[in-house]
């Protein structure tokens, strides 16, 4: 793996000393180290900073001319690699400190990178978010670009919203104000107007909260508050700092004479507001080292995007690409089955996925367990972490991973029960949610004064009483549509649901009022001091942390993927989820399911497909024909080449073209059918509606919502082709295995005009 001797590309030095200016805006505080010291004192030399580095990590560290891309896999160093090439080129004096500025997401990782930096002798170099740098910029250009003070910055644009749907006369519940949130904020990083935003998501393929001319309006009305307010929101600060970089040429070159060397971390979550900003600080310059890694992009919903990243050599054909993919962090146990997890994966990002290689001795295989409903999986799931504690195992050592936050509660409960000590990450404690207090207060009220209350009439038992105050809240018999805070509070509900079934069956004869003592007493544990402990988090606010245990829950399908991902980006982004999730694991990895979501339950529910092939007993698939990208340099080319492959490509796509007209298709729903929507279909209407009356009894019998059985689009692609057997129904886009073995019969008889089972009955 030792990289090859090319040439290096010729460009302009890199970081040339910048001329001397106050300290000012550009300058900031520097943090303690975050972690322990990479070595024990401060290195004596440049040469002494190279030390202990890996062939790819060192050359990422002495590539310090011209565009670099770090394509770095999870695990490989990435951190340690791009702060020892500031610190080697600080200390070997081709960098000088404040001209180098490091950007990356969190305050926590900048915080850890300004700590390493001070530890490898490069200290006062500045490493922020996006945010920080652009809001330091912001305040100190604003008197000389726009006069007067920068308006104040609200910490919580919630309330905003609130007050703009109030000025349109639009009702919206706590859980839609979040969602329409999320939308406004969506639409300024992608640099989406108002007006444009139903257009935009529709494009985008985002299922809007609420009617998108609304959120349009709703967006429009915000904008103005703001304005009248005087105050910005968050994206503000990136919207403005670009607005003056733009229009003011000599404030973007003051900034630029400051900052000569580039370093942008998670390079594969940047949104095109981020970029713009990016592109403004460089000019026309190439001093530019970004790292991320693709099959990590698990953020797309809030505009991030990896097309930065994989079209990177496409803007910098000179380009140095560097692949780190010695994997540090897990065993080569760990690294096999992520590797697997991407072997499977489709789209551009599985394209350009990196094969780890795991320089850890051997570990455990990771155990598959299935379960047969979601509490005795709990409670299996803590009775393993115990025993991993009573042998030695650190409690901080050790991590439960779920895929949405309303799955916590019954892992709280199982490790309090457990004796086992918690501490919950990047979600609030389920009893301190808001829609469970206010649950508590619905349920309290109707035990004391339930006798009058006309809901309860028909309530037989403590279940249905339960279900029948908290339809008042929210709650209803079937899931959402969609996702987003409208979901987390159903789910939220239905875990209260649940939880009086449960104590219902424990305790019969229960009342309503038992069940309320029975919340405060658990909501009373869990408001005790914090402890260090087992660490339970959604897989999302997982990312860039590690365990030496892992357990990963609730793996089935309606889970991971998610019910609501849909299109074949979506899935494919909830397959990298999982992946981060496998790649926290150091040495041991729990992965479970459970056949019904309670006790007694139906068991409808299956592993989620993205373990088939990979967990023991489960039909194998086809490994993917490409290969993975190995460790490595590759050098800049002198033509322009496409994404981030080495030149030629490995393999060319051939394009989807509607077998009507021929035009090339680009559109999800339209390579399903094979044709323009505009164009005419040759469908069988009278098929369509059988396969639609049929897959509503499929979705009734396994009580999931019908597009998981098939789409829509898929049904029109079947009702025009009309199959006549596998290989014609397999050739179907939507109609993979799984769902071929499952619903292939089913799908054929009714296409050469029968029933499924009809010749059965007849017998």
């Amino acid at each position: 793996m030792t990289p090859a001797a090319l040439v290096r590309p010729q460009g302009p030095a890199c970081g040339q000393p910048a001329h001397p200016s106050p300290p000012t805006w550009q300058h900031g505080g520097v943090t303690a180290a975050t972690h322990s010291p990479l070595f024990s004192q401060v290195p004596d030399s440049a040469d002494a900073v190279l030390e202990g580095l890996d062939p790819e990590q060192r050359e990422v560290a002495t590539s310090l001319r011209g565009p670099v891309c770090v394509l770095a896999g999870a695990g490989t160093g990435k951190t340690r690699a791009i702060t020892h090439r500031i610190a080697y080129g600080v200390r070997a004096g081709i960098l000088q400190p404040s001209s180098v500025l490091a950007v990356t997401f969190t305050n926590r990782a900048a915080g850890e990178m300004r700590g390493r930096l001070r530890q490898l002798g490069a200290p006062g170099v500045q490493a922020r978010t996006f945010h920080s740098a652009a809001l330091r910029q912001l305040q100190y250009f604003w008197p000389k670009a726009v006069g007067g003070s920068l308006p104040r910055l609200v910490d919580r644009k919630i309330q905003l919203v609130a007050d703009a749907a109030a000025a349109c006369r639009i009702r919206l519940d706590r859980g839609e104000l979040r969602d329409v949130t999320a939308e406004i904020e969506w639409s300024k990083v992608t640099q989406t107007v108002p007006a444009d935003y139903a257009l935009a998501a529709a494009k985008a393929g985002r299922e809007a909260p609420r009617d998108p001319a609304e959120i349009a309006q709703l967006y429009s009305v915000y904008e103005d508050l703001k304005r009248d307010r005087s105050v910005i929101d968050f994206e503000d600060v990136l919207l403005l700092t670009v607005g003056i970089l733009q229009s003011r040429q000599d404030i973007a070159e003051q900034v630029r004479a400051q900052y000569q060397h580039f370093v942008v971390d998670e390079y594969q979550d940047v949104s095109p507001l981020q970029q713009r900003l990016l592109e403004l600080w460089l000019g026309e310059r190439d001093s530019l080292c970004v790292v991320g890694d693709a099959s990590q992009t698990i953020y797309s919903f809030t505009g991030a995007t990896p097309d930065h990243l994989l079209d990177f050599r496409a803007r910098h054909p000179g380009a140095t690409v560097v692949k780190l993919v010695r994997d540090y962090r897990s065993t080569p146990q760990v690294v096999h089955l992520a590797n697997g997890l991407l072997a499977q994966a489709s789209g551009r990002a599985a394209d350009h996925r990196l094969e780890l290689v795991s320089q850890r001795a051997p570990g455990p295989e990771p155990v598959y367990t299935e379960y047969t409903d979601e509490p005795a999986e709990a409670e299996g799931a803590a009775r393993r972490i115990h025993d991993l504690i009573a042998s030695g195992v650190p409690a901080s050592g050790i991590a439960v991973l779920f895929r949405t936050n309303a799955q916590s509660e019954t892992y709280e409960q199982a490790l309090a029960d457990a004796g086992v000590p918690y501490q919950l990450r990047g979600a609030e404690r389920f009893f301190d949610r808001p829609e469970v207090r206010k649950a508590g207060i619905a349920l309290r009220a109707a035990a004391r004064f339930g006798g009058n209350d006309s809901l309860l009439d028909d309530a037989v038992d403590l279940p249905s009483q339960v279900r029948a105050v908290l339809s008042g809240e929210g709650w209803s018999p079937q899931p959402p549509a969609g996702s987003g805070a409208v979901r987390e509070r159903w789910e939220s509900l239905a875990a209260l649901v649940s939880l009086a079934q449960d104590f219902a069956a424990a305790r019969p004869g229960a009342t309503l009022g038992d069940l309320v003592a029975e919340l405060d007493e658990r909501a009373g544990a869990q408001h005790a001091p914090t402890v260090q402990g087992v660490t339970l988090a959604s897989l999302h606010s997982a990312k860039g942390l590690e365990w030496d245990a892992v357990f990963l829950v609730g793996v089935a399908e309606g889970m991971i993927p998610i019910t609501y991902a849909r299109t074949d980006e979506q899935i494919e982004e909830e397959r990298r989820l999982l992946y981060v999730g496998v790649t926290r694991a150091r040495e041991q990895l729990h992965v479970s399911w459970s056949l019904s979501r309670s006790p007694g339950g139906r068991p409808s529910r299956r592993p989620s497909r993205f373990l088939d092939g990979l967990r023991p007993g489960s039909a194998a698939l086809a490994a993917r024909a490409q290969a993975a990208g190995a460790g490595g340099v590759e050098r800049g080319f002198t033509a322009p080449a496409a994404g981030l492959g080495a030149a030629p490509r490995r393999t060319r796509r051939v394009p989807a073209r509607c077998r009507v007209c021929g035009r090339t298709l680009t559109d999800a729903g339209e390579m399903k059918l094979m044709r323009c929507e505009d164009c005419p279909s040759d469908m069988d209407e009278g098929l369509y509606e059988r396969l639609r009356e049929w897959r509503a009894e499929q979705a009734r019998l396994s009580g999931q919502p019908a597009f998981c059985v098939f789409t829509d689009k898929t049904l029109m692609a079947i009702a025009e082709a009309c199959p006549d057997d596998d290989r014609e129904l397999a050739r179907i886009p939507g109609v993979g295995t799984r769902k071929l073995n499952r619903y292939g019969a089913d799908v054929l008889a009714i296409c050469a005009g029968g029933w499924p089972g009809q010749e059965e009955d007849e017998d």
